[in-house]
Order: C-alpha cells, then sequence, then structure tokens
C-alpha cells in the first residue's frame, strides 16, 4: 500500500485560534471545513477547500500552552506558477492586513514571498512550478 491517494491534514496546536483565521481564512483564502468546540478538552478549527485532498486543522488543548514556532524555518510553501495568481494570492495578503517577511532562507526570497502567522509560522507564497 502507498500514500500516493491518501489525503493529508496538517494539525498543529495554537494558543488562539481566533487569531490564526484571518490569516489562514481572509489571507490565503481557505473555507472553514468545520469546527469543534470543548471536545474532550480541545477547541478546533479545520480550513481547506472543499474536496482537495488537503487541510489543516489548528487546535486549542485546554490548560495546555501551545507556543510559538521553534524556529523561523518552520514552513508551508504554495507553488503558484501563474504570475497573475501569485500576484493576487500576495495582494490578497497584503488586502487583510498581513506584511511579508524576509525568509530565514534567502532562497525562498528569490521567487516568493514569505508571510508570517501569529504564531509565528511561516508561509510562502512561491512564484514557481514545483521541482523547478
Amino acid at each position: 500500500m502507498t500514500l500516493e491517494h491518501a489525503t493529508i491534514r496538517i494539525a498543529r496546536p495554537t494558543d488562539d485560534l481566533d487569531a490564526l483565521l484571518p490569516f489562514y481564512r481572509d489571507g490565503l483564502g481557505f473555507s472553514v471545513l468545520y469546527e469543534f468546540r470543548d471536545h474532550d478538552d480541545f477547541d478546533g478549527v479545520m480550513l481547506g477547500h472543499p474536496g482537495a485532498p488537503y487541510h489543516m486543522e489548528f487546535t486549542t488543548a485546554h490548560g495546555h500552552a501551545a507556543g510559538r514556532a521553534p524556529t523561523e524555518d518552520n514552513l508551508l510553501v504554495f507553488y503558484l506558477p501563474e504570475a497573475d495568481r501569485f500576484a493576487a494570492a500576495v495582494e490578497r495578503m497584503r488586502a487583510a492586513g498581513f506584511s511579508p517577511v524576509k525568509a530565514f532562507n534567502a532562497y525562498w526570497d528569490a521567487k516568493g514571498v514569505t508571510f508570517e502567522d501569529p504564531d509565528g509560522y511561516r508561509v510562502v507564497l512561491q512564484n514557481t512550478s514545483w521541482g523547478a
């Protein structure tokens, strides 16, 4: 069995779900797919695009501090090879109130723009195809 056709969920904790929502929903344009409150002492939200084979889950555990990203090189990279789609994605982030940050690895600044979420995790909008 391979994972070739698996759906992927990227899950991570946060201390403030409400602070993350504008970044991922308004800035990156993800939809809220599901939310839950007080499920075995966890609150959470799943964000993505309906029908896409991936989504992100952010959870808060009652009474537990998640803290910030351990480094500036914890990245989610979205490859947007079409110049117009790339420019629109960057503009959407800026319009939502998020400013680019200098990438920890200069490679990402050559053809991309990096943004940092409220927890210190970073998202790169990369204006190339994967593997390029």
